[in-house]
């Protein structure tokens, strides 16, 4: 089983990143984990939406134009973390964490992505930056770096890695994302949630902002 804090920051590199979940706003109206959202996260949100707009325009519309570069802020709370990981049976043992992404997309993967009968997307590799909340010790910043495959079939996706890649941080962090990220890189535990993700996404998230980009 992996460590809480593994868990947690995996956790987070899968919702806050550019596959392209990183893009999407809060869970939809009558969603169980739903919160009221403070006046910083609707912040968030909405400096989020412009990458998700551009991103959803990308796979729906399917014209040529220049790649999709987006550097995006994502909060996430003590609570959220915890349910994340609470089918584990871990806890997260600090505080809210706050992650900003690069995100990097080429707009020819994602065309290809839904028009192609088979298609494996080789991404570039995209960077987080995360700073943790703690306690004792003061905040711990860790960053992380993977570079994503995601093979998709008729439109949807089916096989999914992240592939990590560097990683820096405190000692007690670090430690734990490289045992989780090895084992990942191993094993592609995290497979079915990137998988599952990306089709919510291109399939439900993107129909919220569908005015903003039909036709475009």
């Amino acid at each position: 089983m992996l460590s809480p804090c593994l868990r947690a920051a995996l956790a987070v590199a899968v919702w806050s990143l550019a596959i392209p979940a990183a893009a999407q706003g809060p869970s939809p109206p009558g969603a169980a984990d739903k919160l009221e959202l403070t006046v910083e996260e609707l912040l968030e949100r909405e400096a989020r939406k412009a990458c998700k707009v551009a991103i959803c325009a990308a796979f729906h519309n399917r014209v040529p134009g220049g790649d999709i570069a987006c550097n995006v802020l994502k909060s996430w709370r003590k609570e959220q973390l915890g349910k994340m990981i609470e089918k584990a049976k871990v806890s997260w043992p600090w505080g809210k964490v706050r992650c900003v992404a690069d995100i990097k997309l080429q707009r020819e993967a994602l065309v290809k992505a839904m028009t192609e009968e088979k298609y494996e997307a080789a991404l570039d590799r995209q960077q987080v930056s995360c700073e943790v909340e703690r306690e004792k010790d003061g905040n711990a910043e860790i960053k992380f770096e993977f570079t994503p495959k995601v093979t998709f079939v008729k439109g949807k996706a089916t096989k999914a890695a992240l592939n990590w890649g560097k990683i820096d941080g405190p000692a007690i962090v670090k430690g734990a994302m490289w045992t989780a990220t090895a084992t990942d890189n191993t094993l592609n535990v995290l497979q079915s949630t990137i998988v599952d993700d990306i089709n919510e996404f291109i399939h439900d998230k993107c129909m919220e902002v569908k005015d903003e980009w039909a036709g475009k």
